[in-house]
């Protein structure tokens, strides 16, 4: 009784943990470049009671044996890193990766950091940077009067100055791209770093090996689909209730059972 109690316990915790990363989608369903995680469940431990193919006999065995499993865990939160659509904006400085790779961003700290959100800004000494005022990587200062910004699919930054009659190319973007995108370290901040899982960035003009173009003017919107993870918060419900069921279930064996014996 105490053991399915137990293992009741890890199954309402996972399915906490899901509805967390449910809420944590949906809250970001505004956020430019984000992506939706998933957590994955493994199963705990088993107690063999009885070892698949041990011997019943000199020439037995046993076919399947008797395993009791301990219930479940969340091992893993999965970011599914599929495209987000295109919202157009009219800004210059809004930029959006279509395909593969990352904007890099250096931090405070020296350490680069990566991520899908384009809405750059400009700082007071004309560097493009990220609303928290860290430099996209490698830099690009736009010059005092320039009249407008022209950036190519391929990264290629231009502007047009005053009293020139063609435009002064001042930048080239590149982006970052990883084996596995999905082992990045998420920091806040619309921000990730690599890890051993992710692998070393590698970096490229955009359009070129593998990479994405970029498209000015526009921002890349969530992943999260409001449908489905509506599905997927009644589908918890539902679990995380049936686990609750069967916690009463338990308790109310055990009363019945307290009560008999007395």
């Amino acid at each position: 009784m105490m053991q399915s109690l137990a293992v009741v316990r890890t199954g309402l915790e996972g399915e906490q943990t899901m509805m967390d990363v449910i809420s944590n989608n949906l809250a970001n369903i505004n956020t430019a470049g984000f992506k939706k995680q998933r957590p994955i469940f493994n199963d705990l431990l088993y107690e063999n009671a009885t070892q698949p193919g041990g011997f019943t006999s000199q020439a037995t065995n046993y076919p399947s044996g008797l395993q009791q499993g301990t219930g479940a865990n969340v091992v893993a939160t999965e970011p599914i890193v599929t495209q987000g659509s295109l919202q157009q904006t009219g800004n210059s400085l809004d930029l959006a990766i279509n395909g593969a790779g990352y904007f890099q961003i250096l931090l405070p700290t020296g350490q680069i950091a990566y991520t899908r959100d384009g809405s750059f800004q400009m700082s007071a000494q004309g560097q493009v940077v990220t609303a928290s005022g860290n430099p996209l990587q490698p830099p690009i200062t736009i010059p005092r009067g320039a009249q407008s910004i022209t950036i190519g699919t391929d990264g290629t930054v231009s502007v047009q100055l005053q009293g020139q009659a063609n435009p002064s190319q001042v930048g080239l973007i590149q982006l970052a791209n990883f084996v596995n995108p999905a082992g990045l370290q998420n920091m806040g901040g619309n921000l990730a770093t690599q890890t051993e899982a992710s692998g070393a960035p590698i970096t490229g003009q955009p359009t070129q090996n593998g990479l994405g173009s970029v498209a000015q003017g526009y921002l890349e919107e969530s992943n999260v689909s409001v449908v489905d993870e509506m599905i997927d918060m009644i589908a918890t419900q539902r679990a995380y209730e049936l686990n609750t069921q069967a916690a009463k279930s338990v308790d109310n064996m055990l009363s019945y059972l307290t009560q008999t014996a007395s």
